[in-house]
Protein backbone atom coordinates (compact mmCIF):
# COMPACT_ATOMS: atom_id res chain seq x y z
CA UNK A 1 0.00 0.00 0.00
CA UNK A 2 1.38 3.33 -1.08
CA UNK A 3 0.59 6.59 0.63
CA UNK A 4 2.54 9.79 0.04
CA UNK A 5 1.30 13.15 1.25
CA UNK A 6 -0.93 14.08 4.12
CA UNK A 7 -2.99 17.11 3.40
CA UNK A 8 -2.69 18.88 6.74
CA UNK A 9 0.55 17.50 7.98
CA UNK A 10 2.95 18.40 10.79
CA UNK A 11 0.88 21.36 11.87
CA UNK A 12 3.21 23.65 13.82
CA UNK A 13 5.26 20.69 14.99
CA UNK A 14 8.47 21.73 13.28
CA UNK A 15 8.63 25.23 14.70
CA UNK A 16 12.01 26.55 15.74
CA UNK A 17 11.01 27.74 19.21
CA UNK A 18 11.11 25.61 22.37
CA UNK A 19 7.34 25.51 22.82
CA UNK A 20 6.52 22.87 20.22
CA UNK A 21 6.96 19.19 20.97
CA UNK A 22 8.59 18.02 17.76
CA UNK A 23 11.22 18.85 15.16
CA UNK A 24 11.51 17.64 11.60
CA UNK A 25 13.71 14.86 12.94
CA UNK A 26 11.29 13.37 15.46
CA UNK A 27 8.16 14.31 13.52
CA UNK A 28 9.20 12.68 10.27
CA UNK A 29 10.47 9.60 12.12
CA UNK A 30 7.02 9.21 13.64
CA UNK A 31 5.53 9.69 10.17
CA UNK A 32 7.76 7.00 8.68
CA UNK A 33 6.99 4.56 11.52
CA UNK A 34 3.31 5.09 10.75
CA UNK A 35 3.68 4.66 7.00
CA UNK A 36 3.59 8.29 5.83
CA UNK A 37 6.31 8.98 3.27
CA UNK A 38 5.63 12.64 2.44
CA UNK A 39 4.38 15.54 4.56
CA UNK A 40 3.29 19.08 3.83
CA UNK A 41 4.17 21.27 6.80
CA UNK A 42 3.46 24.98 7.30
CA UNK A 43 5.69 27.97 6.56
CA UNK A 44 4.44 31.04 8.43
CA UNK A 45 4.38 34.45 6.78
CA UNK A 46 3.99 37.24 9.34
CA UNK A 47 5.11 40.76 10.25
CA UNK A 48 8.72 39.57 10.54
CA UNK A 49 8.92 37.27 7.53
CA UNK A 50 7.60 37.74 4.02
CA UNK A 51 6.57 34.73 1.99
CA UNK A 52 9.95 33.89 0.53
CA UNK A 53 11.70 34.33 3.89
CA UNK A 54 9.11 32.11 5.58
CA UNK A 55 9.66 29.34 3.03
CA UNK A 56 13.45 29.58 3.25
CA UNK A 57 13.27 29.52 7.05
CA UNK A 58 11.12 26.39 7.03
CA UNK A 59 13.41 24.67 4.54
CA UNK A 60 16.37 25.45 6.81
CA UNK A 61 14.59 23.71 9.70
CA UNK A 62 13.97 20.61 7.60
CA UNK A 63 17.27 20.26 5.72
CA UNK A 64 19.44 17.40 6.96
CA UNK A 65 16.76 16.54 9.55
CA UNK A 66 13.70 15.32 7.67
CA UNK A 67 13.65 11.57 7.19
CA UNK A 68 11.01 11.65 4.45
CA UNK A 69 9.97 13.98 1.63
CA UNK A 70 8.36 17.27 2.53
CA UNK A 71 6.84 20.44 1.17
CA UNK A 72 4.98 23.41 2.66
CA UNK A 73 1.70 25.24 2.74
CA UNK A 74 2.40 28.96 3.09
CA UNK A 75 0.36 30.43 5.96
CA UNK A 76 -0.92 33.90 5.10
CA UNK A 77 -1.82 36.05 8.11
CA UNK A 78 -1.05 39.52 6.78
CA UNK A 79 -2.61 40.53 3.49
CA UNK A 80 -1.43 43.62 1.62
CA UNK A 81 -0.34 44.28 -1.95
CA UNK A 82 3.09 42.78 -1.32
CA UNK A 83 1.55 39.62 0.11
CA UNK A 84 -0.56 39.22 -3.02
CA UNK A 85 2.55 39.62 -5.18
CA UNK A 86 4.32 37.07 -2.97
CA UNK A 87 1.53 34.53 -3.46
CA UNK A 88 1.85 34.80 -7.23
CA UNK A 89 5.64 34.49 -6.97
CA UNK A 90 5.38 31.44 -4.70
CA UNK A 91 3.19 29.68 -7.27
CA UNK A 92 5.25 30.65 -10.31
CA UNK A 93 8.80 30.49 -8.97
CA UNK A 94 9.06 28.86 -5.54
CA UNK A 95 7.18 25.61 -6.06
CA UNK A 96 4.55 26.45 -3.41
CA UNK A 97 0.98 26.35 -4.68
CA UNK A 98 -1.10 25.85 -1.52
CA UNK A 99 -1.77 28.48 1.13
CA UNK A 100 -3.37 28.30 4.58
CA UNK A 101 -5.62 30.99 6.01
CA UNK A 102 -7.25 30.98 9.44
CA UNK A 103 -10.75 32.32 10.14
CA UNK A 104 -10.05 31.83 13.88
CA UNK A 105 -7.22 32.46 16.40
CA UNK A 106 -6.68 36.22 16.96
CA UNK A 107 -2.92 36.20 16.29
CA UNK A 108 -3.25 34.82 12.75
CA UNK A 109 -6.93 35.31 11.88
CA UNK A 110 -7.78 37.01 8.59
CA UNK A 111 -10.99 38.76 7.58
CA UNK A 112 -13.27 38.05 4.62
CA UNK A 113 -11.79 40.82 2.48
CA UNK A 114 -8.33 39.30 2.86
CA UNK A 115 -9.60 35.86 1.87
CA UNK A 116 -11.39 37.38 -1.12
CA UNK A 117 -8.22 39.15 -2.29
CA UNK A 118 -6.12 36.01 -2.00
CA UNK A 119 -8.69 33.86 -3.76
CA UNK A 120 -8.62 36.17 -6.74
CA UNK A 121 -4.86 35.66 -7.03
CA UNK A 122 -4.83 31.88 -6.49
CA UNK A 123 -7.81 31.43 -8.81
CA UNK A 124 -6.01 33.25 -11.61
CA UNK A 125 -2.59 31.64 -11.13
CA UNK A 126 -3.39 28.05 -10.19
CA UNK A 127 -3.04 28.10 -6.42
CA UNK A 128 -5.24 26.65 -3.70
CA UNK A 129 -6.36 28.26 -0.43
CA UNK A 130 -6.80 25.91 2.55
CA UNK A 131 -9.07 27.30 5.24
CA UNK A 132 -9.56 26.76 8.95
CA UNK A 133 -13.28 27.53 8.99
CA UNK A 134 -14.64 28.76 12.33
CA UNK A 135 -16.21 32.12 13.13
CA UNK A 136 -13.28 33.34 15.22
CA UNK A 137 -14.64 36.69 16.45
CA UNK A 138 -17.88 35.17 17.75
CA UNK A 139 -16.09 32.21 19.30
CA UNK A 140 -13.68 34.56 21.07
CA UNK A 141 -16.68 36.32 22.65
CA UNK A 142 -18.18 33.00 23.75
CA UNK A 143 -14.85 32.01 25.32
CA UNK A 144 -14.67 35.31 27.23
CA UNK A 145 -18.24 34.84 28.50
CA UNK A 146 -17.47 31.29 29.58
CA UNK A 147 -14.33 32.28 31.50
CA UNK A 148 -16.18 35.19 33.13
CA UNK A 149 -18.67 32.69 34.57
CA UNK A 150 -15.81 30.87 36.27
CA UNK A 151 -15.99 27.91 33.89
CA UNK A 152 -12.28 27.46 33.39
CA UNK A 153 -11.76 23.67 33.18
CA UNK A 154 -10.53 22.14 29.87
CA UNK A 155 -13.90 20.54 29.18
CA UNK A 156 -15.45 23.95 28.57
CA UNK A 157 -13.25 24.38 25.50
CA UNK A 158 -15.43 21.99 23.55
CA UNK A 159 -18.68 23.76 24.34
CA UNK A 160 -17.27 27.24 23.65
CA UNK A 161 -16.75 26.51 19.94
CA UNK A 162 -20.22 25.54 18.59
CA UNK A 163 -20.64 23.45 15.46
CA UNK A 164 -22.94 26.18 14.16
CA UNK A 165 -20.00 28.59 14.04
CA UNK A 166 -17.93 26.10 12.05
CA UNK A 167 -20.81 25.67 9.60
CA UNK A 168 -21.32 29.44 9.30
CA UNK A 169 -17.67 30.03 8.42
CA UNK A 170 -17.68 27.12 5.99
CA UNK A 171 -20.75 28.52 4.24
CA UNK A 172 -19.22 32.00 4.09
CA UNK A 173 -15.93 30.94 2.54
CA UNK A 174 -17.70 28.71 0.01
CA UNK A 175 -19.58 31.78 -1.16
CA UNK A 176 -16.30 33.67 -1.55
CA UNK A 177 -14.97 30.74 -3.59
CA UNK A 178 -18.08 30.82 -5.76
CA UNK A 179 -17.75 34.59 -6.21
CA UNK A 180 -14.12 34.39 -7.33
CA UNK A 181 -14.39 31.04 -9.15
CA UNK A 182 -11.33 29.91 -7.20
CA UNK A 183 -10.88 26.46 -5.62
CA UNK A 184 -10.78 26.08 -1.83
CA UNK A 185 -9.91 23.28 0.55
CA UNK A 186 -11.70 23.09 3.91
CA UNK A 187 -9.45 21.55 6.54
CA UNK A 188 -10.51 19.31 9.46
CA UNK A 189 -14.30 19.18 8.94
CA UNK A 190 -15.63 17.98 12.30
CA UNK A 191 -19.45 18.02 12.21
CA UNK A 192 -22.45 17.34 10.04
CA UNK A 193 -23.40 21.03 9.97
CA UNK A 194 -20.25 22.09 8.12
CA UNK A 195 -20.18 18.84 6.15
CA UNK A 196 -23.62 19.59 4.73
CA UNK A 197 -22.32 22.96 3.49
CA UNK A 198 -19.51 21.15 1.66
CA UNK A 199 -21.89 18.57 0.19
CA UNK A 200 -24.25 21.29 -1.03
CA UNK A 201 -21.39 23.14 -2.71
CA UNK A 202 -20.06 20.04 -4.43
CA UNK A 203 -23.55 19.16 -5.67
CA UNK A 204 -23.50 22.56 -7.38
CA UNK A 205 -20.16 21.61 -8.98
CA UNK A 206 -18.30 24.32 -7.08
CA UNK A 207 -14.54 23.97 -6.68
CA UNK A 208 -14.64 22.81 -3.08
CA UNK A 209 -12.50 20.08 -1.53
CA UNK A 210 -12.52 19.02 2.11
CA UNK A 211 -10.97 16.67 4.63
CA UNK A 212 -11.55 15.28 8.07
CA UNK A 213 -9.20 13.79 10.67
CA UNK A 214 -9.15 10.51 12.63
CA UNK A 215 -10.01 12.14 15.97
CA UNK A 216 -13.33 13.35 14.55
CA UNK A 217 -14.13 9.78 13.49
CA UNK A 218 -13.35 8.00 16.78
CA UNK A 219 -13.82 10.45 19.67
CA UNK A 220 -16.78 12.60 20.69
CA UNK A 221 -17.66 15.50 22.97
CA UNK A 222 -18.47 13.21 25.90
CA UNK A 223 -14.80 13.55 26.89
CA UNK A 224 -15.44 17.22 27.76
CA UNK A 225 -17.90 16.31 30.52
CA UNK A 226 -15.05 15.48 32.92
CA UNK A 227 -13.49 18.14 35.14
CA UNK A 228 -10.15 16.31 35.10
CA UNK A 229 -7.26 18.23 33.54
CA UNK A 230 -6.44 15.14 31.47
CA UNK A 231 -9.19 16.41 29.17
CA UNK A 232 -6.61 18.96 27.97
CA UNK A 233 -5.26 16.37 25.56
CA UNK A 234 -8.53 16.79 23.66
CA UNK A 235 -8.26 20.59 23.47
CA UNK A 236 -8.18 20.93 19.70
CA UNK A 237 -9.96 23.22 17.28
CA UNK A 238 -12.51 22.55 16.02
CA UNK A 239 -13.29 20.52 19.14
CA UNK A 240 -14.64 16.99 19.19
CA UNK A 241 -18.31 16.84 18.22
CA UNK A 242 -21.31 14.59 18.85
CA UNK A 243 -20.98 10.85 18.41
CA UNK A 244 -23.77 11.00 15.82
CA UNK A 245 -21.45 13.06 13.59
CA UNK A 246 -19.19 10.02 13.10
CA UNK A 247 -21.67 8.25 10.85
CA UNK A 248 -22.11 11.33 8.65
CA UNK A 249 -18.35 11.80 8.26
CA UNK A 250 -17.68 8.14 7.43
CA UNK A 251 -20.50 8.17 4.86
CA UNK A 252 -19.05 11.31 3.30
CA UNK A 253 -15.62 9.68 3.07
CA UNK A 254 -17.09 6.60 1.41
CA UNK A 255 -19.06 8.66 -1.12
CA UNK A 256 -16.33 11.24 -1.94
CA UNK A 257 -18.14 14.14 -0.30
CA UNK A 258 -14.91 14.35 1.72
CA UNK A 259 -11.76 13.67 -0.28
CA UNK A 260 -8.95 13.27 2.26
CA UNK A 261 -8.19 11.97 5.75
CA UNK A 262 -5.49 14.15 7.25
CA UNK A 263 -4.14 14.41 10.82
CA UNK A 264 -3.79 18.08 11.82
CA UNK A 265 -0.79 16.72 13.73
CA UNK A 266 0.20 19.22 16.43
CA UNK A 267 1.51 17.54 19.58
CA UNK A 268 2.03 19.18 22.96
CA UNK A 269 3.07 17.57 26.24
CA UNK A 270 0.79 16.97 29.20
CA UNK A 271 3.74 17.49 31.53
CA UNK A 272 5.37 20.91 31.67
CA UNK A 273 9.10 20.76 31.11
CA UNK A 274 9.06 17.33 29.47
CA UNK A 275 12.20 17.10 27.31
CA UNK A 276 12.83 20.75 28.13
CA UNK A 277 9.63 21.94 26.48
CA UNK A 278 7.77 24.85 28.08
CA UNK A 279 4.31 26.39 27.63
CA UNK A 280 2.72 22.98 27.08
CA UNK A 281 -0.82 21.86 28.00
CA UNK A 282 -0.44 22.80 31.73
CA UNK A 283 -0.18 26.45 30.65
CA UNK A 284 -3.99 26.47 30.83
CA UNK A 285 -4.32 24.73 34.18
CA UNK A 286 -6.58 27.51 35.48
CA UNK A 287 -7.90 28.85 32.18
CA UNK A 288 -8.79 26.53 29.28
CA UNK A 289 -8.37 29.35 26.76
CA UNK A 290 -4.60 29.29 27.43
CA UNK A 291 -4.18 25.58 26.70
CA UNK A 292 -2.22 25.13 23.46
CA UNK A 293 -4.56 23.67 20.85
CA UNK A 294 -3.41 20.48 19.21
CA UNK A 295 -2.98 16.71 19.36
CA UNK A 296 -0.74 14.19 17.60
CA UNK A 297 -1.79 11.70 14.97
CA UNK A 298 0.82 11.32 12.26
CA UNK A 299 2.01 7.88 13.38
CA UNK A 300 -1.40 6.36 14.05
CA UNK A 301 -3.40 7.59 11.04
CA UNK A 302 -2.94 4.54 8.83
CA UNK A 303 -3.72 1.81 11.40
CA UNK A 304 -6.71 3.54 13.00
CA UNK A 305 -8.30 4.34 9.63
CA UNK A 306 -7.59 0.86 8.29
CA UNK A 307 -9.12 -0.73 11.38
CA UNK A 308 -12.06 1.66 11.70
CA UNK A 309 -12.77 2.00 7.99
CA UNK A 310 -11.62 -1.04 6.01
CA UNK A 311 -11.92 -3.73 8.68
CA UNK A 312 -15.34 -2.41 9.71
CA UNK A 313 -16.54 -2.56 6.10
CA UNK A 314 -17.23 1.17 5.79
CA UNK A 315 -14.70 1.89 3.04
CA UNK A 316 -12.95 -0.41 0.58
CA UNK A 317 -9.21 -0.98 0.52
CA UNK A 318 -9.00 1.00 -2.72
CA UNK A 319 -10.93 3.89 -1.18
CA UNK A 320 -8.61 3.79 1.83
CA UNK A 321 -5.59 4.30 -0.46
CA UNK A 322 -7.43 7.08 -2.28
CA UNK A 323 -8.18 8.94 0.95
CA UNK A 324 -4.73 8.70 2.54
CA UNK A 325 -2.55 8.92 -0.57
CA UNK A 326 -3.82 9.38 -4.10
CA UNK A 327 -6.38 12.15 -3.52
CA UNK A 328 -4.08 14.43 -1.49
CA UNK A 329 -1.29 13.88 -4.03
CA UNK A 330 -3.61 15.02 -6.83
CA UNK A 331 -5.13 17.95 -4.93
CA UNK A 332 -1.75 19.35 -3.90
CA UNK A 333 0.07 18.90 -7.20
CA UNK A 334 2.28 15.95 -6.25
CA UNK A 335 0.69 13.39 -8.58
CA UNK A 336 2.00 11.32 -10.38
CA UNK A 337 5.37 11.67 -8.63
CA UNK A 338 3.45 10.72 -5.49
CA UNK A 339 0.17 8.89 -4.97
CA UNK A 340 0.58 5.97 -7.36
CA UNK A 341 2.78 2.97 -8.05
CA UNK A 342 3.93 3.49 -11.62
CA UNK A 343 7.05 3.66 -13.77
CA UNK A 344 8.71 7.01 -13.12
CA UNK A 345 6.92 7.67 -9.82
CA UNK A 346 8.75 7.78 -6.50
CA UNK A 347 9.05 4.34 -4.94
CA UNK A 348 7.46 5.35 -1.65
CA UNK A 349 5.90 1.99 -0.83
CA UNK A 350 4.44 1.13 2.57
CA UNK A 351 4.22 -2.52 3.62
CA UNK A 352 2.13 -3.57 6.58
CA UNK A 353 0.40 -6.62 7.98
CA UNK A 354 -3.38 -6.02 7.87
CA UNK A 355 -3.94 -8.72 10.49
CA UNK A 356 -1.32 -7.65 13.03
CA UNK A 357 -2.87 -6.32 16.24
CA UNK A 358 -1.29 -3.65 18.36
CA UNK A 359 -2.33 -1.52 21.32
CA UNK A 360 -1.34 2.13 21.05
CA UNK A 361 0.80 3.00 24.05
CA UNK A 362 4.14 4.53 25.02
CA UNK A 363 5.71 1.17 24.20
CA UNK A 364 4.32 0.94 20.67
CA UNK A 365 4.23 4.54 19.39
CA UNK A 366 7.40 6.52 18.72
CA UNK A 367 8.31 10.12 19.44
CA UNK A 368 4.96 11.22 20.79
CA UNK A 369 4.46 12.08 24.46
CA UNK A 370 0.74 12.80 24.07
CA UNK A 371 -1.42 10.15 22.41
CA UNK A 372 -5.13 10.76 21.91
CA UNK A 373 -5.61 7.16 20.74
CA UNK A 374 -3.77 5.59 23.70
CA UNK A 375 -5.00 2.10 24.76
CA UNK A 376 -6.79 1.65 21.42
CA UNK A 377 -6.23 -1.73 19.68
CA UNK A 378 -5.93 -1.67 15.90
CA UNK A 379 -5.03 -4.03 13.07
CA UNK A 380 -2.79 -2.98 10.21
CA UNK A 381 0.66 -2.24 11.65
CA UNK A 382 4.32 -2.60 10.81
CA UNK A 383 4.55 0.09 8.13
CA UNK A 384 7.91 0.39 6.39
CA UNK A 385 8.56 3.07 3.78
CA UNK A 386 10.63 1.77 0.88
CA UNK A 387 11.98 4.86 -0.80
CA UNK A 388 13.93 5.53 -3.94
CA UNK A 389 17.65 6.15 -3.57
CA UNK A 390 18.28 9.75 -2.58
CA UNK A 391 14.74 10.31 -1.28
CA UNK A 392 14.01 12.05 1.99
CA UNK A 393 13.92 15.77 1.50
CA UNK A 394 12.93 18.37 -0.98
CA UNK A 395 11.42 21.76 -0.65
CA UNK A 396 9.36 21.96 -3.81
CA UNK A 397 5.59 21.66 -3.90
Amino acid sequence: IRRPPRSTPLYSSAASDVYKRQTFDTGTRAAAFGGTTTIIDFAFQNEDKNAEQAIEHSISLAENKAGIDYSFHLVISKVDQQALIDIKNAIKNLGISSFKMFMAYPAIMVNDASIYQCLKVTGEHGGLICLHAENGPVIDEIVKETIAKGLTEPGHHGFSRPALMEAEATHRVIKLSELTNAPIYIVHVSCKESLFEVISARQKKLKVFAETCPHYLFFDDSVYKSNDFDVAKFVISPPLRKKSDHEHLWKALAEDDLQVISTDHCPYCMKEGHLGKIKQKPLGKNDFSKIPNGAPGIETRLPVIYEGGVNKGIISLNRFVELVSTAPAKIFGLFPQKGTIAIGSDADIVLFDPKEKNIISANTVSYTHLRAHETREDRGWGGVGVKKKGGGGGGGG
